[in-house]
């Protein structure tokens, strides 16, 4: 039976680790959370040797064994082993080639915790292009592990880091002689006393007890003598790390003179400082940004529009096949109308899912993403918000679902949470069906200049009023959410290069199994009971419409069709969902809705789209139409209320309209949140305020047209 091996692959962050991770793992990975934290814990299956396989552990990329963000942490506990889940038996350690330096501060810290230990060196051929030689035997001597050069990219080096990390996992695994630096110098005595409790400890292991113990899975004796030995030996957390990393400092400046030739600091600049000058340009820079945008917003509606087309139509055809050869019972009912219909709602999403985080981690490959963050930083701070947060909200235009998720890798919890809460407010593809329907109702054909479409204007505001409300609201919330995280928006401008497409698309299938196996649960509960509400309601209410319209039928055979289609909106109007529709009518009556309006709002909470389907329903537009706009337009602009007044006028459109771009109208949004913040509290404040925002707002529209 082969040997099996846990194996943790840490690194800087754009060291390549990922390129390693997916060249290493392939499709034989599984994504989920650490425990206690939003951070991705991707790990996935490796064949290393015919007599060795590894379970790969792809830790969160960090600079230094001192960690400040929440996925520092999960990489430190696994490596300080204290992760109950995780026991690595050896690192891998991506180092980037052209960043050597500032990499060997992590590898030298990875090498004194006695780990057998293997450096992957990446960015060969950058660091040749920036004119930098590295003697590869020279360095492995000085650091005493074994270090391959590797370029996953073009598959360079990657069978011989098999071999490698074959060789260590058969006890061919020296540790260094000594050291990198002199460690128990730094507080003998108190290393020392730690050292009687924990004998297997290297020097630097102590020190980390020492600096952590509080964070880390101890008796509750173990912690008052560790605390008793810092206490005893004066220990000195702040000036112990300080002088360990101007230690490491020295010790790496050594190294370098001796196993590192680099170019003149002084040559011409490189291709990726010119490309700077432009992209992040005062006013060039925001004009490129602005076109990028543009482009990243247009593509996920241009390219998800065919397969989201060719799932619909699956489905529809799918259900068209069940309704015609099932039997007209409740389980069918059930089958088609609950269980096909939610899996519609969650299958529905997935190529925007995968297109949006395909095309953000080309971003991502390309460098441009943290030029991005880097240009918007200045706006965003201003409401409490930092450069990160703007792809999220911007990829929010496309769907808040996967919106949400991307804002992971804002690191500052206070960011990250303001992100969360703001981006359902940007309008995304779903209310787009909501929109059209209600200008085209209420908002007549005009062009100004003879090429502005007065329509078209109208839809370009509803968009800027989602965009300007995400901001003001940030910019409120700040004062409530406290923190006292200090944010520093400290980023590192990652060179230039091509996108990597085999990366990019294990991403997005990687995302969409996300979305699927975790928010489509939660997704489909609430279909079920959307499902229920409208097709069920008091016994004796619903039996009585029933044989009101039997008879109906039996005395008019002739007019069966059409007594079938309002039948079929009696019922709704009388099922659970019906009566609550005619319960909330009161509440909504002062923003111009009726009771038909009451229940699309209930229903379009499994998706905004939805309410053009419950219209459809309610005003008995019949199955042939259901798919013609015009006919269920000319349905709506006839419904009058009792008073014989109109009830699609101006002021009830744009009510509705400012509804919909400001409430949170969607229930797949809300289980995306509790995914990302492990909490009902937030999705619960945040459908709070968007509704009470929504109502204010349109209140006060319906108010100034009415």
């Amino acid at each position: 039976m082969a040997k099996k091996i846990n194996i943790a692959l840490v690194g800087n962050p754009n060291s390549g680790k990922s390129s390693l991770f997916n060249y290493l793992t392939g499709l034989n990975q599984q994504v989920g959370n650490f425990p206690g934290v939003t951070v991705d814990k991707k790990m996935g299956q490796s064949r290393i040797s015919e007599d060795l396989g590894a379970t790969i552990i792809d830790l969160p990329g960090t600079y230094s064994l001192y960690p400040k963000r929440a996925d520092e942490w999960v990489a430190y506990r696994v490596l300080l082993n204290q992760d109950e889940a995780i026991k690595p038996d050896m690192v891998v350690l991506v180092a980037d080639a052209s960043n050597l330096k500032r990499n060997l501060l992590f590898c030298s810290q990875i090498i004194d915790l006695n780990l057998p230990v293997v450096v992957a060196l990446t960015m060969m051929d950058l660091a040749k292009r920036k004119g930098t030689q590295i003697d590869i035997p020279g360095l492995e001597r000085e650091l005493g592990v074994p270090i391959v050069p590797i370029n996953p990219r073009k598959n360079k080096g990657l069978e011989q880091l098999k071999k490698v990390i074959d060789q260590s996992a058969g006890n061919l695994y020296q540790p260094p002689a000594r050291d990198f630096i002199d460690n128990q110098a730094l507080a003998s005595n108190a290393v020392e006393a730690v050292k009687k409790h924990y004998p297997d400890f290297s020097n630097y292991n102590a020190i980390h007890y020492l600096i952590n113990h509080e964070h880390f899975l101890l008796g509750d004796g173990m912690q008052e003598t560790i605390e008793q030995i810092e206490v005893d030996n004066k220990f000195n957390p702040t000036k112990t790390q300080a002088e360990e990393i101007m230690q490491r400092y020295g010790r790496i400046k050594h190294i370098m003179q001796q196993t590192v030739v680099e170019a003149d600091p002084l040559q011409k600049a490189l291709f990726n400082e010119r490309l700077d000058d432009l992209l992040l340009h005062r006013r060039w820079g925001y004009i490129i940004l602005l076109a990028v945008l543009f482009l990243l917003f247009q593509s996920v509606f241009w390219v998800a529009k065919y397969p989201m087309d060719g799932i619909e139509w699956v489905f529809g055809q799918f259900g068209g096949m069940l309704s015609n050869s099932l039997p007209v019972t409740w389980w069918s009912d059930l089958l088609i109308n609950g269980v096909v219909a939610g899996l519609s709602g969650i299958v529905i999403f997935i190529p925007q899912i995968m297109i949006l985080f395909g095309l953000i981690t080309v971003l991502e490959d390309t460098g441009y993403m943290a030029r991005i963050s880097f240009l918007t930083d200045k706006l965003m701070r201003k409401v409490g918000l930092n450069g990160k947060s703007v792809m999220p909200m911007i990829s929010g235009f496309a769907c808040a679902v996967p919106a949400i998720m991307s804002a992971r890798n804002i690191e500052n919890k206070k960011e990250r949470l303001l992100t969360i809460m703001i981006t359902p407010l940007m309008s995304c593809s779903a209310r787009l069906p909501v929109y059209t329907i209600l200008i085209a109702l209420v908002i007549p054909s005009k062009l100004y200049f003879g090429f502005l479409s007065l329509q078209g204007l109208v839809m370009m505001g509803l968009y800027l009023l989602g965009t300007v409300m995400a901001l003001v609201v940030a910019w409120v919330m700040k004062w409530f959410i406290k923190s006292s995280e200090r944010s520093f928006f400290i980023l590192e401008l990652p060179t230039y290069r091509a996108p990597r497409w085999k990366n990019a698309l294990t991403t997005m299938i990687e995302k969409a199994k996300i979305f699927v196996f975790d928010a489509g649960k939660i997704i489909m509960m609430i279909s079920l009971l959307l499902w229920a509400l409208s097709t069920y309601g008091p016994k004796e209410k619903m039996a009585g419409v029933t044989a009101k319209y039997e008879q109906l039928i039996k005395n008019n055979p002739q007019k069966a069709a059409e007594l079938n289609k309002q039948r079929k909106t009696e019922l709704l109007q009388s099922s659970f969902a019906g009566t609550l529709g005619k319960a909330i009518e009161p509440a909504i009556r002062p923003l111009g809705y009726d009771w038909k309006i009451g229940i699309a709002l209930i229903t379009s909470f499994a998706a905004r789209e939805v309410f053009v389907g419950t219209m459809a329903t309610l005003y008995s537009v019949g199955e042939d139409a259901d798919e013609n706009n015009n006919t269920l337009r000319e349905k709506m602009a006839a419904a009058v209320r009792a008073d014989g007044s109109k009830v699609y006028n101006l002021a009830t459109g744009l009510s509705l309209l400012i509804f919909y771009v400001l409430a949170m109208q969607c229930m797949s949004t809300l289980a995306v949140v509790k995914r990302e913040t492990r909490s009902w509290k937030w999705p619960a404040i945040q459908l709070f305020y968007m509704t009470g925002l929504a109502y204010l707002m349109s209140w006060v529209v319906y108010r100034i047209f009415i």
